[in-house]
């Protein structure tokens, strides 16, 4: 520290016939650009704490006070909000190592034996004093620093967002009879993970992973989306590639590499006869299976080119009959509660987020 730092220090201390044994060393360090608050006890320096505005930069604390001991005070100091930071510095004519071990354990910085050399304490003070403000200064900058760099992962998770919904937009505008279907899945998957236990995050992550789930039909004939009639093989054969084009696609996004799995993964059945890998059970990745329950759902509760929207207990009962086979059970079931709950069959494709968070 500089010779022309100024620091406040509060001296609570014993008295010797009344007077403050320190005195003459309080003189004496008021010269060197330092403001000293004297207290004999500590019911003093609480009023001093309480009646400025600034707190002292350093407390010199003796063991043996009237009252409460150095001890005692040391513990209120710790325990009060506004005093908790302030370092203290321990002062005492014992000399046992038990005494300096329980003060160092108690918090205090540092532990100096009475009689002492002023300008050995006054060093030490200055050293504490400036290693507390350096302490505090990369305090200050690590919190800046954290909280510009949430901002900017928040600027960038929105963006993010809005990107993710303007593609599925964009695969959705495809299919006249698909519009908004990517956001209904990734909205249903999300209340599904929610249910089973996800935190906030992974929820929002599943969010994204349904939003693109079906990214690949950027790369299927609209011919063949939109026609009205049933597919014949060749056409469901193109069909059926989509999810390896949409992991082809999501595969370029290193930093977000579990959108894939939605992509390719949301047509594998449980028992294992999905496609495109024909894996089952937990082979299959978790986020894939919540998906699968979610866009089975919103498919059939949708109008498509081929047939109308189906009833909720056509739909409900084709969930029970895929427990186990189709879909994960556990999630299957997490959809038929959504279902129950549902009794204005209010999910389906004139579904609002606000009809399933109500």
């Amino acid at each position: 520290m500089g010779p022309w730092t100024f620091s406040r220090i509060l001296l609570s201390v014993c008295r010797r016939g009344g007077v403050p044994w320190v005195t003459g060393y309080w003189s004496w360090m008021t010269t060197l650009t330092t403001c000293v608050w004297r207290a004999a006890f500590w019911s003093d320096a609480l009023r001093l704490l309480g009646s400025t505005k600034e707190l002292p930069d350093l407390i010199l604390l003796d063991i043996h006070m009237p009252g409460p001991n150095g001890f005692e005070t040391l513990e209120a100091i710790r325990s009060d909000g506004g005093t908790k930071g302030i370092p203290v510095i321990f002062l005492t004519a014992d000399e046992d190592a038990g005494t300096e071990t329980r003060g160092l354990m108690a918090g205090a910085m540092d532990f100096i034996t009475k009689p002492f050399v002023p300008e050995v304490l006054l060093t030490r003070v200055n050293h504490i004093i400036e290693l507390t403000r350096l302490q505090n200064d990369l305090s200050s900058q690590v919190t800046e620093r954290t909280k510009a760099l949430i901002e900017q992962r928040e600027r960038v998770s929105r963006l993010s967002m809005q990107m993710a919904r303007a593609l599925a937009g964009a695969v959705d505008a495809k299919d006249t009879y698909t519009n908004s279907h990517s956001e209904r899945v990734a909205t249903y998957a999300r209340e599904i993970a929610r249910r089973y236990g996800y935190t906030p995050e992974r929820q929002r992550d599943i969010y994204m992973i349904g939003l693109l789930h079906d990214v690949g039909k950027i790369g299927i004939p609209d011919t063949i989306l939109s026609k009205p009639g049933k597919l014949d093989d060749d056409e469901f054969a193109v069909i059926k590639t989509h999810p390896v084009q949409g992991d082809k696609i999501l595969h370029n996004i290193p930093e977000f590499p579990e959108l894939a799995i939605g992509a390719r993964w949301h047509h594998e059945r449980y028992d294992g006869r999905g496609y495109p890998d024909g894996i089952a059970g937990t082979a299959i990745p978790e986020e894939a299976r919540i998906i699968a329950v979610a866009d089975a759902y919103d498919a059939m509760s949708s109008t498509r080119s081929y047939r109308p929207i189906l009833s909720q207990q056509f739909i409900r009962q084709e969930i029970v009959n895929g427990r186990g086979t189709q879909f994960d059970p556990v999630f299957a079931d997490i959809m038929l509660q959504m279902m129950d709950e549902d009794v204005d069959y209010q999910m389906s494709e004139n579904y609002t987020q606000a009809a399933l968070l109500k």
